[in-house]
Parts: C-alpha cells; sequence; structure tokens
C-alpha cells in the first residue's frame, strides 16, 4: 500500500521549508532510519530520516523548491513488489503561493510557547501502557537523553516520533512546558490592551515609490522572515533600557598573550570574545536574579549560565548557546564556540544548539564599531553588545594622564525581568571579572 511522505516540521517554528535536496531517487529501498533529504528550515539545513520502509515510488517536490508547507506530501513510498507505476499518477501539489509581506509581523507571537505546550497535551493523551511510536534512531537518541519518548510530541507521518523531535527536547522538558503552557492564557488580556499599530505599507505601495528608480527585488528567505518578525516582536512589546560602561582592557591583554604563549604547543589560541563570554558566564552565577527569563506571566530564573553568542552568516544571524559556560575551561569555551561557528555558517545546527539560554552577547568590535545597543531575543533578560578594543587617553588612579585600551559595553535590559539597579550590578560584576581575568578563573 503506498504510503505519503509529508514535509516536517523539523522546529517548532517551522511552517514551511526548501526541498535541499533528495538523497534517495525513485526505485531506491528505503529503511527506517535512513537519511532520504535534506531540507531547509528557517534557520538551518537539517536532514530528514525516513520513519517507515519501502521503495521510493515517486518524488512529487523536485530539489529546490523553497515554501514548502509543513504536512504536504512530498514524496509516495510503495511496498517492496508493489508497482511504481501505481503511483504514477499521484497528484503534485500545487506551487506555495508566496506569503503577504505583513504575515511575518502578524505571526511574530506564534513563537515558542505553542510547541512547547504540545507537550504535556501528548503525554496526557497516551494512556498507561499504550505504544509509543518512534523511529529506532529517535528511541536510540531519547534513551542515551534520558528522555521519555511518552512526553514528546512527534512531528512524522501520523504522529510518529523522528530524530529531529527528540534532539531538541530535554530530560526536563516537562515541567518546563508546564509552566510555558500557562504563559498563553495571560498573554491573551495584555495582547487585547495594546494599542492598535497601523498598518504597514504594501509590497505595491513601496514599490510605486521608487517606479522611476533602477531597484533589485530580494525575496525574502525563511531566515529572513524568521528575524523580521522576532524583532519586530521584542521591539514592539520588550521594554528595553540601556546600561552603559567601559572597560580597560590591558590587565585581560597581557594575560591573554602569557596564555596564549603557553597554550601553543597544544593548538590553542583564546580570543578577547572567549574571555568575554566567560565573565559573563561567571557575572551570572554572581548576580543570579539577573540569570533570568520572562515567560509571559511569571519570570523563570535559571541555575546555569547558558550564553548565546551571535554569530553573523550570509543572509541573517545565528545565537548558538554555550550551555553551563560557567563550569567550562576558557580553552574548552574558544573550542566550542569555534564549532559553533563553523556549524552556523553552513546552517548545520540542530534546533536545541540555538535555543535556550537566559543572556545573548553580540560582538561587533572586530568590524571596528565602538559602541552601539543591541536587540534582545525574547525570552532572554538581556543582551550585551560588545564595542571594539581603542587606545585612548585617560586619567591614572594617580591623578596623572595616560594611555589605556578601552571597551565599550552597552547592555540592553528587559524592564520586566531585571530593575535598573539590578542591571548595573549585573553589568559591574562583569566589567570586574574582565578587568581582574585571574580573579574571575579561581
Amino acid at each position: 500500500m503506498a504510503t505519503e511522505i509529508l514535509m516536517p516540521a523539523l522546529s517548532p517554528t517551522m511552517e514551511e521549508g526548501t526541498l535541499a535536496k533528495w538523497l534517495k531517487k525513485e526505485g531506491d529501498e528505503v529503511r527506517s532510519g535512513d537519511i532520504i533529504a535534506e531540507i531547509e528550515t528557517d534557520k538551518a539545513t537539517m536532514e530528514f530520516e525516513a520513519v517507515d520502509e519501502g521503495i521510493l515510488g515517486k518524488i512529487l517536490i523536485a530539489e529546490g523548491t523553497a515554501g514548502v508547507k509543513v504536512n504536504t506530501p512530498i514524496a509516495v513510498l510503495v511496498e517492496e513488489g508493489e508497482s511504481v507505476d501505481a503511483v504514477s499518477s499521484a497528484k503534485v501539489p500545487e506551487p506555495q503561493e508566496p506569503a503577504d509581506e505583513a504575515a511575518p509581523a502578524q505571526g511574530a507571537p506564534k513563537e515558542a510557547p505553542a510547541p512547547a505546550a504540545k507537550a504535556p497535551a501528548a503525554q496526557a493523551a497516551r494512556s498507561e501502557g499504550e505504544r509509543v511510536f518512534a523511529s529506532p534512531l529517535a528511541r536510540r537518541i531519547a534513551k542515551e537523553k534520558g528522555i521519555d519518548l511518552a512526553a514528546v510530541q512527534g512531528s512524522g507521518p501520523r504522529g510518529r516520533i523522528v530524530k529531529a523531535d527528540v534532539e531538541g527536547a530535554q530530560p526536563s522538558a516537562a515541567p518546563a512546558a508546564k509552566a510555558d503552557a500557562a504563559a498563553p492564557k495571560a498573554e491573551a488580556p495584555a495582547a487585547a490592551a495594546a494599542p492598535v499599530a497601523a498598518p504597514a505599507a504594501s509590497a505595491a505601495s513601496v514599490a510605486k515609490l521608487f517606479a522611476d528608480r533602477d531597484y533589485e527585488e530580494v525575496t525574502l528567505d525563511g531566515m529572513r522572515k524568521t528575524i523580521a518578525a522576532r524583532l519586530s516582536e521584542a521591539k514592539q512589546t520588550i521594554p528595553h533600557f540601556y546600561l552603559r560602561r567601559e572597560v580597560a582592557l590591558d590587565a585581560l591583554m597581557a594575560f591573554r598573550a602569557d596564555l596564549n604563549a603557553k597554550l601553543e604547543s597544544r593548538g590553542v589560541k583564546l580570543s578577547v570574545n572567549d574571555f568575554i563570554i566567560k565573565a559573563c558566564a561567571v557575572a551570572l552565577q554572581q548576580v543570579p536574579n539577573a540569570n533570568a527569563v520572562w515567560a509571559g506571566d511569571r519570570i523563570l530564573r535559571l541555575k546555569p549560565s547558558d550564553v548565546a553568542v551571535a554569530v553573523a552568516i550570509e543572509g541573517g544571524l545565528f545565537t548558538p548557546v554555550l550551555r553551563d559556560a560557567h563550569q567550562k575551561s576558557l580553552s574548552a569555551l574558544s573550542a566550542e564556540m569555534k564549532d559553533l561557528a563553523a556549524r552556523a555558517r553552513t546552517k548545520k545546527l540542530a534546533p536545541h544548539e540555538y535555543q535556550g539560554g537566559s543572556f545573548a552577547i553580540s560582538n561587533l568590535g572586530m568590524f571596528g564599531v565602538e559602541n552601539f545597543d543591541a536587540v534582545i531575543n525574547p525570552p532572554h533578560g538581556s543582551i550585551l553588545a560588545v564595542g571594539a578594543g581603542i587606545r585612548k587617553p585617560v586619567v591614572g588612579k594617580d591623578g596623572a594622564i595616560t594611555t589605556a585600551t578601552m571597551m565599550s559595553m552597552t547592555l540592553s535590559v528587559d524592564h520586566r525581568v531585571i530593575d535598573g539597579a539590578l542591571g548595573a550590578e549585573f553589568l559591574k560584576a562583569i566589567v570586574e571579572n574582565l578587568e581582574n581575568p585571574i580573579a574571575m578563573l579561581a
């Protein structure tokens, strides 16, 4: 009997994707767990594994097709011995119409809470002892990570649990999901009370303004749409305020040079950014009330320091998360950051590698930017904007004029999560860690 293979939801926010590459061709045998295609989501290129077995009878969606909606049939699987001709008349789905340009802003609130709330529902729907349908690879990963498959919502055909569903799940995901499930209920009154925004200009009206000028129209890909929606949501709903400090880097630069000389034989070279990550991770432990996120009708204070770091890629950016950064050495943080950044640039990060964290760092110092204000990535409580280290004249402790390498930092803070005095205490801890790097590592 022929079985349709559907476009999967490979991330919590995925509504459509691009079928980048078929790794199987028509007539090939397919086993459960085989990687049959590569699919571009809004943030990454991910492998799609088969959940059923048979022969790939017909490919319905060609390589390179963009805008394929989740749950759209992309291929047909037939049983061994079943004629491929039996599915030759299968209807190819109509191409998806491009979404209206206003759609990202309207869809912004649909971020992560909805998928998170599904896990308890999935668990409640399965009675004790009821069979859980999951691919062999998903079962193996779940066993290694200690995940209860009964609490995981499957995105495969007929709700089957596949690799992507368990990769981002955590053993303690159920309590967090329960808290998240309550958030949308509390958000409804706030949304009702919000002022009505003026309608955004349509593509046609904007294009009309430039009808007599030469221009190139750039179609938004999934990543750009997601960035537009997330940052529009952030600036419209998060009450930002900003705290600014300068850091004297001379002691850190000397300490870094000494460490790099000692680590050269191991092929390790620490960057200033590695020290910034460590300083922020330690500061989150020193000021634990600042290690928090906004959860709709409550604040969640995290115990570990999970630090997100912005990585620029062509057409957008990722914020991979360094988990438990306060417990890792500088060399371990440096190696992990290099690996995450390299895979981010090729869009090979899994969703759990760029989702989460309570705090982020955006460093534009390498581009010569002296200072800037970063936009908070919800649900984070704050983000640190880091500028370039510049040699400047300063007044020394003895009152004499001297020079020092100074770096400007701006902490953007969500006032719902962190008040002014708490934000100032957090930024002070970061500054002191950077100006006293040896003490930070003690």
